[in-house]
This record gives C-alpha cells, structure tokens and sequence, in this order.
C-alpha cells in the first residue's frame, strides 16, 4: 500500500469511499467546492495522481473518466497502522502504547474484531483456538 495520503487526495479519496460508485472530476468538484475554493484541473490532477498510485481505477465515459476506489477506507486504515508498527524497535511495547490512546469504544472495537478473526481460524466443527 502507497504512504500516506496529502490532505486533498485525502478529501478525493474520502468522497469516492462514500459514494462507493464510479464518480467524476466534475461530482467530486462540486461537493469540494461547498468547502473550499478549488479549480477543476487541481481536482483531476489528484485524481490522475491518484490513479497512477494505484488507488483508485479509471474507465472512460465519453470524453471523461469515472473513477472507482481501489480498495476500502478501512483497507487503508489498516495499512497505515501496519506501517506505523511495523517501524517500532520494540512492537508489543507501541502496541501497548496505542492501547493507552483509545476510547473505551475504540477498545470495544477492537475486541469485537479480535474475536471475528478467532472465530474466522476455528477448526471446522471445533471452537477456536485457545477457548
């Protein structure tokens, strides 16, 4: 997965995430445009970059394109924190770390999806491992 993304991509990749549909320069214009002053060819040069990074597919659609996200928000997410562990010289103790930053909720999150991934490893038949 790319780095990080820059604050307008962010804001590009934001929209083509929510609408989960092939969008064009001219729709995410348009919703940018409520916050922000923005020039059409600043939007569709981060969109092309964001294409040649490989995040988002084009398909032509008369003489424009449709782009459509390449992989989820949440995919993304998780990369970025895969990335931002992977560079700790001592993992358990960044883990540990970050556990201290969440919310009750987040921590609540986080449970719920630690089981989803034990369940998903459990024997056919048999209760997951280590229950």
């Amino acid at each position: 997965m790319p780095r990080q993304l820059g604050e307008l991509e962010d804001a590009v990749m934001t929209r083509v995430w929510q609408w989960n549909r092939p969008v064009t320069v001219r729709e995410v214009l348009e919703d940018l445009q409520q916050e922000r002053s923005i020039a059409y060819t600043t939007v569709m040069t981060v969109m092309d970059n964001l294409h040649q990074k490989g995040w988002v597919r084009r398909e032509v659609d008369g003489r424009a394109y449709r782009y459509t996200a390449v992989s989820t928000r949440a995919a993304y997410a998780a990369a970025l924190m895969n990335e931002a562990w992977s560079q700790s010289d001592n993992p358990a103790a960044a883990l540990v770390a970050f556990f201290g930053m969440m919310s009750p909720e987040q921590r609540e999150s986080l449970q719920a999806a630690v089981r989803m991934v034990q369940d998903t490893e459990a024997p056919e038949g048999g209760t997951p491992p280590g229950r």
